[in-house]
Formats: structure tokens, C-alpha cells, sequence
């Protein structure tokens, strides 16, 4: 039976765009067991799958706030001690970054990663053992599954399966009946849309029967969502959620209307009808993909429109 290690530590978008790669592999490899190094801040995203027997917490952001802690440096040597004590037959690193070819060769066990051509970093491919030609120009859950597939030698089907549900979570704020997730938050100003259309979008929403729930992650984004529900009698500012709570809520959700931000990416993988609202990047290579209803609207540069998002949400409600 393999013992595999993935590497893939942040951020909440990379994190689930792994997840389909973990199905491929078990669909292979039923008897492997598998473990995953990823920041103690997404901890709870792998364990949503059920192949996953152990997560391994790096806390590199909060190590970087106290560098020279021994607190830091002890929790530090615990984590590569606790990988070499594995003694994994594998590490698949997807991520491509010197950082996250670090904690894989703290492992001590062979690793596999993409070429110099293919790693976000290419000095990262020096310091693997095998390394993969993936063409770049494939979205990253692709790239993620193609890699997983040569690294343990099969290719993957077509079929594209997340293979996670959410835990049962009590949410008793949660508003009867139907309701639709607007995620508004995300942590660039240049990635909004307009207020004003989340507001006219929760009032076509409203008019359907689907009561607009609105979750936040600091407070700058809880202020932004009650100033649209101000405008939306009936509308629903949800409390701070932890990620298995904001889960549950995303899988309930009759649709799923977000921003470029990793709870969208999480509405897709749970199978919920799924609308992302590109406003500066390009969702290309990086936004929803499923194997239902996820639609990317606008790209840099050039938002959606309210017109455009409500034809969009008529399609996904069919």
C-alpha cells in the first residue's frame, strides 16, 4: 500500500483545485493512504475529502510573525521531524513554489513536481527527484491531475469529480426555504463588483423567492455586506463561519454567485450551481470548473453586467 504525501499548503483556491487530482488517484490506487502538508489556516479543506487519512498543519504565516521565536523554531522542527518520521513512499508537490519544495524535501522521501517550465517557481523543479512537462497553458486543476496521473502512472478520465461533502453543521441563523450565497468579499479592492449591482441582483433574487445570504471574512467585508442587505428586506448578513460551516451553507444554497475569491472555487466543488464574477484577472486557467453548472463572466479588466449575471443565474435555475 503507497504512502503518498500532496503538497499543496495555501492559499483556498490552489487548496480545492487539488481536490479532483485526490479522486483520480484513489480511483488508481484504492489502498493508498494518503496524508497533506498545507497551512494550518486551510486545514479543514482537505479533510473534507474523505480519502484524506491525516493532515499535516504548516503554520509558515504565523512562524514568519515571530521568526526568531523558540516557540516558532520548535513547532518548525516538529513538523519536518513528524514528515520524516512517515517515511512516505512519495511527495507530489503541486504547488511549484520553493516554499512548498522545501516542506517536501523535509520529508526525506522521493519527490515529484512539475519541470522548470512548469513550476510557478522554476528553481523549485531543482529540488524534486522526478519532474513532469504539464503544458501551462492548461487550467490548474488540469495541470494538478496530469501531474498526480505521471507522477504515479495513469492518465486520468474525463469525468472531473471533487469527491468532497460538507460535515453536518447546525446553522440555525440560516433562513428557511430557498436561499443564494453572494460572495462579495474578496481580499483585493480591484477584484469588487459594484455594489450597486449586488443590490439589484438581490433584489431579482428576491422577486424569485431566493432569500440573497451574504458571509464575510474581515471587517471591512462584514460593513460591505450590510450595506447591501440594508437595501434587501429579507436579506441575510450570515456570522463570522469557519470553513466547515461555510460549507454546510454553500452545499444548502440553491446558487452560489461570488467573485474571484476561494469560497467560490468551494461553491463549485460541492456541485451547488455556480456563478464567478471575474473583474481583474482572467478566469482562464483559474476559474470554476465542474462537472455541472459553473459559469466564469468577465475577465481583467471588464466586469459582467447586472443583465449578463441574471441571464446567467436564469440558466442555472433551469
Amino acid at each position: 500500500m503507497p504512502k503518498i504525501l500532496l503538497v499543496r499548503l495555501s492559499s483556498m483556491g490552489d487548496v480545492i483545485h487539488n481536490l479532483p487530482a485526490v479522486t483520480d488517484l484513489v480511483a488508481h490506487y484504492p489502498n493508498a493512504e494518503l496524508h497533506w502538508a498545507v497551512e494550518e489556516g486551510f486545514a479543514d479543506l482537505p479533510g473534507l475529502h474523505p480519502a484524506i487519512g491525516k493532515i499535516k498543519p504548516f503554520a509558515l504565516r504565523r512562524w514568519r510573525k515571530q521568526p526568531l521565536s523558540r516557540q516558532s523554531w520548535r513547532e518548525f522542527q516538529a513538523f519536518r521531524a513528524g514528515l520524516k518520521a512517515e517515511r512516505y513512499d512519495l511527495v507530489i508537490d503541486s504547488q511549484g513554489l520553493l516554499k512548498s519544495a522545501l516542506v517536501a524535501r523535509s520529508s526525506g522521501a522521493a519527490i515529484a513536481g512539475f519541470d522548470r517550465h512548469g513550476a510557478r517557481e522554476p528553481l523549485a523543479s531543482y529540488l524534486y527527484d522526478r519532474r513532469y512537462a504539464v503544458p501551462s497553458t492548461l487550467h490548474v486543476i488540469e495541470r494538478n491531475r496530469l501531474l498526480t496521473g505521471q507522477a504515479l502512472g495513469y492518465r486520468p478520465g474525463a469525468l472531473l469529480d471533487y469527491g468532497i461533502r460538507a460535515p453536518a453543521c447546525a446553522l440555525p441563523w440560516r433562513p428557511a426555504g430557498d436561499y443564494a450565497v453572494l460572495l462579495t468579499a474578496t481580499s483585493r479592492d480591484d477584484k469588487l463588483w459594484d455594489e450597486a449591482n449586488w443590490i439589484g441582483l438581490g433584489r431579482h433574487l428576491l422577486a424569485q423567492g431566493l432569500r440573497p445570504v451574504l458571509p464575510w471574512g474581515g471587517e471591512r467585508e462584514r460593513e460591505r455586506a450590510e450595506r447591501i442587505v440594508a437595501q434587501l428586506p429579507g436579506a441575510v448578513v450570515a456570522p463570522r463561519l469557519s470553513l466547515a460551516e461555510a460549507a454546510r451553507l454553500l452545499a444548502d444554497g440553491r446558487v452560489a454567485i461570488g467573485v474571484d475569491t476561494g469560497l467560490m472555487h468551494l461553491a463549485a466543488a460541492l456541485g451547488i450551481p455556480s456563478i464567478a464574477l471575474f473583474c481583474a484577472s482572467d478566469p482562464g486557467m483559474t476559474g470554476v470548473l465542474a462537472a455541472g453548472f459553473a459559469v466564469n463572466l468577465g475577465s481583467r479588466g471588464q466586469a459582467p453586467g447586472l443583465a449578463e449575471v441574471q441571464a446567467t443565474l436564469a440558466r442555472a435555475l433551469a
